[in-house]
């Protein structure tokens, strides 16, 4: 079993629980913000949603010119749905066929020409795919939770919804 494989399993549970998370999402509440310098919920849940396939089209490369980043926000709950459903997608083709001679080799990160981080593509897929998005649907949670929007179980019961009960 190749590195990529040994993480599709992973992959695939953390985007089911992710989708459950994208689900709660009020579309009524899309522009809403926990402060000024936050992003939107809409903005937020997104990004979340393209996560897995804009990083993996970056790091299919061997070296890129880090992008200027802007953040759009959602205009509905189908957007976000199927924006996630498809990258999601992208993700797990790519981590099926990832090579471990591919996922060790070194991936590069530049800005104006000047290498910013140099390190094992391995390391870029746990940190930037997977971590990244985790830690972003941790700070969706805590929206909804700021507009009273029932929480799903994430990694245990939630004070919403316990998996566990009988």
């Amino acid at each position: 079993m190749s590195i990529g494989q040994g993480l599709i399993q992973e992959f695939e549970r953390e985007a089911a629980t992710t989708r459950r998370v994208l689900e709660r999402v009020p579309a009524d509440k899309l522009s809403w913000k926990p402060h000024e310098k936050s992003m939107s919920m809409g903005q937020l849940a997104l990004h979340i949603a393209g996560t897995p396939g804009n990083v993996t089209e970056l790091v299919s490369m061997d070296s890129v010119e880090i992008p200027q980043f802007s953040q759009p926000e959602a205009t509905s709950s189908d957007e976000i749905l199927s924006a996630h459903d498809a990258s999601v997608a992208k993700a797990k083709e790519y981590l099926a066929a990832l090579s471990d001679e591919s996922a060790m080799s070194s991936w590069k990160a530049t800005a104006g020409g000047k290498t910013m981080m140099e390190v094992p593509r391995i390391g870029i897929i746990r940190t930037i795919l997977l971590n990244h998005w985790y830690h972003h649907r941790g700070q969706l949670s805590v929206y909804l939770r700021l507009t009273d929007t029932p929480v799903p179980s994430i990694y245990g019961p939630s004070a919403d919804e316990n998996p566990f009960a009988a």
